[in-house]
This record gives structure tokens, sequence and C-alpha cells, in this order.
């Protein structure tokens, strides 16, 4: 006799949930060192490039008590060009009340195209609090589309999961046309 669909399923799904558990908390970049590459000042002429805020949420508050339950954050960078590289020039980790918490990156890196590079905040580090968030600057020696950014949130607990995504949001912008541009 075969097994049941729904008895299939299962199995499925507690393998799923078990490899969940197997990736490592302590890592603050999902980047291979490939994927990113230093670069120096004397490499760069900014001719387009944008300042980003994206709200992060380390915990998501339950009920007036405080009471929560604490995310991992990933932030994620897209270069969405298929032909140029981006440079990313500040990744900047800021808690509820605005104070740096830590800088992710200390010089400009090249992000080639259509790669992708990811910063994890663990849930364990509760740093940030409740309204974290990230400030990247990234800039492109031409015209280029602009990146997606995004801060991705999970969490597990028993047999619920919570997930959501926090787009990021253009505070400035230097454009291709503009004299004020280095």
């Amino acid at each position: 006799m075969y097994p049941r669909p729904l008895t299939l399923m299962m199995l499925l799904l507690v393998g799923v949930m078990a490899a969940c558990d197997a990736a490592p908390t302590d890592s603050t970049t999902l980047a291979p060192a490939q994927v990113v590459q230093p670069v120096t000042a004397n490499d760069l002429q900014v001719v387009t490039g944008q300042r980003v805020y994206v709200p992060a949420y380390s915990r998501v508050l339950l009920n007036p008590d405080g009471a929560g339950l604490e995310l991992a954050v990933t932030l994620a960078i897209h270069n969405t060009n298929e032909d140029s590289a981006l440079v990313i020039r500040r990744i900047s980790y800021y808690d509820t009340e605005g104070d740096l918490v830590r800088d992710y990156i200390t010089e400009p890196v090249s992000l080639p195209p259509l790669a992708t590079t990811g910063y994890i905040v663990a849930s364990e580090d509760q740093s940030g609090g409740w309204g974290a968030n990230f400030i990247v600057e990234w800039s492109a020696p031409q015209p280029v589309y602009e990146p997606v950014i995004e801060a991705v949130m999970v969490s597990t607990r028993g047999t619920q999961g919570v997930s959501l995504v926090s787009p990021g949001r253009v505070l400035s912008q230097t454009r291709p046309d503009d004299p004020s541009a280095p």
C-alpha cells in the first residue's frame, strides 16, 4: 500500500523545518568574499548614487507590556544592472534612538552586475531594538538602474513563523545631470 499524500507532506514539512535550524546565526555577512571587492578612493568618480533609509525590525512588540518576538534581520542589496557594477560606500546600522550601532563596511566595495550582497543581524542581537534601521549609500561612475535594497525579517517559534519585508526609501540622490556631483 502506498503512503497517503498527507503523510508525505508531513514528512516533507518536518525535513524543511529541521533544515531551517541548520543555518549559522553568528555570521554578519552573506556575501562570499569574491562577490564584493574593495574600491579605492582614487578609482571613484561618482556620476549617480543614492542614500537609502531601510527600516529594520529586530523585535516585534506583541502587547503593551513590552513582550515581543525577536527577529533575524537580513539587509539585501541587489544590483539590478546587467552590465555595470555599483559601488557600495556605506552600510550603517542604527538603533531605535538613532544611535550608530555598527558600520558593516569600512571602505567602499564594488558589487558586480546582477550580484547580491547581504548583511545579517542575528535574532539574538537586540542592540538595534524594535525600531532599528540601516543607511546605505551607493554610487556608480555611469548612469545605472537603482539597486533593490530591502530588509527581510524572519522568526520562528515552535510551529509558527513570522516574516516581513521592509523596502528602502531614498533620502537623497545624485543624478548624472547634477552639477554638484564630484
